[in-house]
């Protein structure tokens, strides 16, 4: 199947249907050598220019910490009042710079960086992030071999563009709980139109497809589901939701991630995060880094715990979190990469706040492969602004049956052995099923991958 990009059919009005330091000289000259092509201004930018455009806000996501939500859990229990669920944030689009929306080609498109640093409207180390950002983006696109990818590279590249400069024009607020924006400029397909020609389909697999229509049709019972699941990558939202756009719209579109908080921080990660549902907190790898802002993450920890009981209580949610507390690295010595180990802490609280929402609640292992689409850094980093690494690549995705706490501990309150032993079965599916999505794609053994409890399917085709 060749990935084709849909149409940048980013902005929706309400009530219509689905919608100062040099820059290096090297700008113009990339080190990879694409032939320029026009660029065809998008009509529809341009004709909304003059609207007023609300925004909101979300980010990529992390995971839930053991510690700190330990103490959350601890928070809601004790009777602390929970704060509200109304959206927050600007709601309105200031009138920002039109460089790359009008750009004409990939030169008058890198130009325009320079430019916007001349001017005083963007930092000189954004810019130099955004140039390789660019570089990193087209490579990639053009592995895929799609004759279509130098238009694809141009028309993505100059609407995340345009929303990075917004954003560092009118800085967007993150508040605990972030609901998709998806108009009048919808986020989410952005950011799907975006990742889209990064996978390769043809090579791509989900893993037990029926599971994932019960799941479906447990939230239209009313019931929550959450997935606990290992984390590999800032695209795996998109990733997740692309490989499941066709059979479970239901759950591409409505999952809420557990996110942490160091995209909300970063200008090249915030414009690809706003067309998701999340739940914010501070990860406790990154807790302590500012000793003096402790406290304060902790309290708006507290804060986004009792968004999510409020969510929860409501029912139909479902919710993912990796309780890995970060995304899954290589190896140092063998560079294979596996899923991070889980905490019982994170899991417990999961299985609490479900246990108490007043609505039938159930916890599936979800696995996830798609590291080599945009691998992480080796080790994990302090400072703001990875580089972002990206290849055209397969990626894999697969459910198990639910399990039930029940049949680990009958006891209503587990004891800490209890606790471990829940989180290590869940692992213990995440990894089988990391197993089989790993020969089928790197190991190329495909639909031959499929095991008794894991079959493959790929139903784009």
């Amino acid at each position: 199947m060749s990935t084709l990009p849909l149409p940048l059919s980013f902005f929706r009005l309400s009530g219509t249907s689905t919608r100062d330091l040099p820059f290096p000289s090297s700008l113009e000259r990339s080190s990879v050598s694409f032939p320029l092509i026009p660029f065809r201004r998008l009509e529809l930018f341009r004709s909304t220019s003059g609207m007023t455009i609300s925004r909101s806000f979300s980010f990529v996501f992390c995971s839930l910490k053991a510690k700190a939500t330990a103490e959350l859990v601890q928070d809601t229990e004790s009777g602390i009042p929970a704060v509200g669920r109304s959206g927050g944030g600007r709601t309105t689009e200031v009138e920002h710079s039109r460089t790359f929306l009008e750009a004409r080609s990939e030169q008058e498109l890198l130009y325009g960086i320079r430019k916007e640093v001349e001017a005083k409207r963007l930092p000189p180390n954004i810019a130099a992030g955004m140039k390789e950002l660019y570089q990193n983006y087209r490579n990639a696109v053009f592995q895929s071999g799609d004759p279509s990818a130098a238009e694809t590279v141009m028309s993505n590249m100059a609407v995340a563009f345009d929303r990075i400069l917004l954003d560092v024009e009118d800085p967007f607020v993150f508040e605990p709980y972030h609901k998709a924006l998806r108009e009048p400029f919808d986020y989410h397909m952005f950011v799907q139109n975006y990742i889209r020609p990064l996978i390769d389909f043809r090579n791509s697999y989900i893993g037990n497809l029926s599971f994932f229509y019960e799941i479906e049709e447990k939230l239209k019972q009313g019931h929550n589901v959450v997935l606990i699941s290992n984390h590999q990558t800032e695209a795996d939202p998109a990733i997740i939701a692309l490989l499941l756009e066709k059979t479970n719209p239901r759950i591409s579109e409505n999952m809420i991630y557990v996110a942490g908080d160091r995209v909300i921080t970063d200008p090249l990660c915030k414009p690809f995060s706003m067309g998701r549902n999340l739940i914010c907190v501070y990860s406790k790898r990154h807790m302590y880094d500012v000793p003096e802002h402790v406290e304060m993450k902790r309290r708006a920890n507290t804060r986004s715990l009792k968004e999510m009981a409020l969510l929860l209580r409501d029912g139909s949610k479902i919710v993912w979190i990796a309780p890995s507390g970060g995304r899954d690295r290589p190896d140092p010595f063998t560079e294979e990469w596996y899923p991070d180990s889980f905490d019982s802490s994170s899991v417990d609280n999961m299985r609490r706040l479900i246990g108490r929402s007043g609505a039938a609640g159930h916890i599936y292992p979800l696995a996830l492969l798609c590291y080599d689409i945009m691998p992480p850094p080796p080790k994990v980093e302090k400072e703001i602004g990875e580089k972002r690494i990206m290849s055209f690549h397969g990626a894999g995705l697969s459910v198990a049956p639910k399990i039930c706490p029940s049949e680990i501990a009958v006891a209503r309150k587990m004891s800490e052995e209890a606790k471990d032993t829940y989180a290590q079965a869940l692992y213990k599916s995440v990894t089988e099923q990391y197993n089989v999505l790993k020969c089928a794609i790197h190991g190329k053994q495909g639909f031959a991958a499929s095991s008794i409890g894991i079959s493959l399917s790929q139903p784009w085709n």
